[in-house]
């Protein structure tokens, strides 16, 4: 038997317990005599993580669901087996569904030829869905409320439990955010406005997706709105900005028909 390492009641996380990286954080959480995981990982994790589940004398039958925060392979590639090794339902947002049932290699990020990447992506049937506002109850007292959180892609969520935000790939203890990928469906305006939720928020610590948890601290999050504020000017970041400001000016100057002067 594994001696259980809450991070705080109810709260487990899989790289802690298992004393060493497996890959994405994959949270478990205590529901009653039931538990569930908020995101799973790879594959090659997944039997690990169920060997650590059973060590820590958790009845794998007793899982309720896994949660899906989104579709990117880090967090989803081992989806279906674990769904068929737990016997249990996988659930996500709706916007998240299409990728994961149909095992998009490309919008998943399993497959990214530029970078020599190239894993399988299992698809895996979804049996239920989480839209804001969404309430999962953990038995007595406790529950979780679902925030829907896109930006990073659209079918990230959030889940807000107590003084807990578990904030997917929304912000990390760096001030670093989720992956910003036109062709993985960034959109920065969206990313803003997550970002600004959990600033309004009086959630005490944050459990990314990613990283160590952390107290939150409007200074982080705020570095990171500000940052992304910017990236929404800037060529940078192609079609993921919404604007350049340096290519209106010089359209105005063709039309007016104004010429560069190079004396300054």
């Amino acid at each position: 038997m594994q001696r259980r390492k809450y991070l705080f009641p109810h709260v487990i996380e899989m790289n802690y317990q298992a004393g060493h990286r497996l890959g994405v954080n994959v949270y478990l959480v205590e529901a009653g005599d039931e538990f569930i995981l908020i995101d799973i990982g790879y594959e090659d994790a997944v039997d690990v993580i169920i060997d650590l589940i059973r060590e820590m004398d958790f009845s794998l039958n007793r899982c309720r669901m896994i949660i899906a925060t989104h579709a990117d392979a880090d967090h989803i590639q081992g989806l279906r087996r674990a769904k068929e090794k737990l016997k249990t339902k996988v659930v996500a947002h709706p916007l998240s569904i299409p990728p994961i049932e149909s095992g998009d290699a490309v919008m998943t990020y399993a497959s990214i030829p530029a970078q020599g990447i190239d894993i399988p992506m299992p698809a895996c049937k979804i049996d239920g869905t989480l839209n804001e506002g969404d309430i999962i109850d953990l038995g007595g007292k406790l529950s979780m409320t679902v925030w829907h959180t896109p930006g990073h892609t659209p079918g990230q969520i959030s889940m807000k439990m107590g003084n807990l935000l578990f904030s997917g790939d929304n912000i990390y203890k760096d001030s670093c955010v989720g992956v910003i990928d036109a062709h993985h469906g960034t959109n920065l305006p969206d990313f803003i406005k997550s970002l600004k939720r959990i600033l309004a928020d009086d959630a005490e610590y944050l459990l990314p997706s990613h990283g160590p948890i952390f107290r939150r601290d409007p200074k982080i999050i705020q570095k990171a709105i500000t940052r992304l504020s910017e990236y929404q000017y800037m060529a940078d970041f192609g079609t993921c900005a919404i604007g350049w400001p340096l290519q209106d000016e010089w359209d105005t100057d063709i039309m007016s028909g104004k010429l560069p002067k190079f004396d300054k």
